[in-house]
């Protein structure tokens, strides 16, 4: 059974379209993590020039990682048997996972192609991925 894989992915939902044997299926996947989240209050030192709260700052960034990281992961799951893939999307989550398909040997083959777009909507993910799987053939 073949599988190809379009993939639009930003930080917060990947649409994962599935197309096998002329039938395709879409998959969401969302990741559940926080944006940027700006602290706010804090504390101060006594000395002017002291740390502030720059350890909270760098709990939260490196929670935001992992909840990316365990996103990745939960992608790569459903990806693992496919044929061929094709990863679109906004932003720099498409190199991310990327980069992540890369530490996977037998899977980081499998990615045709990597390409900028906007938001789409379903109907628009469904419509590049099987135009870039019918040029493909």
């Amino acid at each position: 059974m073949t599988k190809n894989i379009g993939l639009w992915i930003d930080h917060e939902t990947a649409f994962i379209v599935i197309i096998s044997n002329g039938d395709q299926k879409i998959k969401k996947i969302e990741s559940e993590v926080e944006s940027h989240i700006k602290t706010l209050g804090g504390s101060r030192t006594a000395s002017p020039y002291g740390p502030q709260d720059v350890a909270t700052e760098r709990k939260l960034e490196r929670k935001r990682k992992q909840h990316l990281h365990q996103y990745y992961q939960n992608i790569i799951d459903t990806i693992k048997d496919a044929k061929s893939i094709f990863i679109f999307g906004p932003g720099k989550a498409k190199i991310e996972l990327k980069k992540e398909i890369k530490k996977f040997k037998e899977l980081s083959t499998k990615v045709i192609g990597v390409e900028t777009t906007d938001k789409m909507t379903e109907a628009q993910i469904i419509a590049k991925v099987k135009k870039i799987f019918e040029t493909t053939k």
